[in-house]
């Protein structure tokens, strides 16, 4: 059986306006759009007079000069980041020097890379660091909202995804988008624990997700649950693949993402490392020779 994400695409927007999406919620794209950035980096401002940001993307002047035209006259009290992804945090601490906000993230560090062959476009921000340390469950008020922190590692160690209670909304970051699948990159990346946080949000029962690209998700549980079921599929095309005989990830990923934008490929062996070390952990695939890397070869146990 073949399972289809019903992925959303659609999106109304100009880029560096902020427009209002909900009661609570205002939403402005950055004009970063790209292949793993989709039409570009979706900032989140919460509330009105004291407000809250979400993941304020790249360190852009005409992108943070836009932001601060949106909450003129108003007060950021909070800015949240997701992880550190250069589409995702650059902007922080910018912004939070031309606005006195403190900025809150994970201060769980990314593991490092030794046998990383593949590069991907939404590397790491190797300098960002947060004010203040955000676990899960963790509380930030202000005039009619509330956010908690709720983590959710899988595309990064350190992710972690944002509730606005009083919408029942969440902002997922990186770890469900509507548009696509998530990247999974070890080893900073691990599949084992994205499957569990997709668990923890589909069993949240989120009325909306906002991820950071693309645009929101409305019937919240199914859309998570076909994310599980797509994993699924893929580590039993996997095996598939290995059954008959391909003991190469980036031969596997040539048939298995064949209808994918090959400037993604690269993107899509990450995802299968990540589902190769899952599979290694539970006894099933066995690497020959060395840790689990994109360039190793692969045989099926038993």
């Amino acid at each position: 059986m073949a399972y289809k994400i019903p992925f959303v695409r659609d999106m109304d927007f100009v880029y560096e306006e902020a427009q209002p999406v909900s009661p609570l919620i205002r939403r402005l794209v950055a004009n970063n759009p790209g292949p793993f950035t989709f039409r570009g980096t979706g900032v989140y401002i919460i509330g009105h007079g004291d407000v809250a940001i979400i993941d304020p993307g790249p360190d852009d002047e005409a992108h943070i000069e836009a932001l601060l035209r949106a909450v003129e006259g108003e007060r950021v009290t909070h800015i949240l980041v997701t992880h550190r992804h250069m589409d995702h945090s650059p902007a922080a601490h910018p912004l939070a020097a031309r606005t006195g906000a403190k900025v809150y993230s994970s201060t769980i560090p990314p593991k490092p890379s030794d046998c990383d062959t593949l590069r991907l476009e939404a590397s790491d921000d190797h300098l960002f660091q947060p004010d203040i340390d955000v676990a899960d469950g963790d509380r930030f008020s202000g005039p009619g909202w509330t956010i908690e922190a709720v983590f959710t590692p899988g595309h990064t160690t350190n992710h972690m995804a944002y509730a606005l209670i009083e919408e029942n909304a969440l902002f997922p970051g990186d770890h469900i988008m509507g548009w696509s699948t998530t990247v999974i990159g070890p080893p900073d990346g691990d599949m084992t624990a994205y499957f569990e946080s997709l668990e923890k949000v589909r069993d949240r029962d989120f009325t909306t997700l906002w991820p950071t690209h693309g645009p929101p998700v409305r019937d919240v549980r199914p859309f998570v649950q076909a994310f599980i079921d797509h994993r699924r599929e893929r580590e039993a095309q996997i095996i598939a693949q290995m059954q008959a005989g391909k003991t190469s990830i980036k031969d596997m990923v040539s048939v298995i993402y064949a209808d994918v934008d090959k400037r993604l490929h690269p993107a899509a062996c990450h995802s299968v490392l990540a589902h190769m070390i899952r599979l290694v952990q539970l006894g099933q695939v066995e690497c020959m020779g060395g840790p689990p890397c994109v360039d190793s070869l692969y045989a099926l146990k038993g």
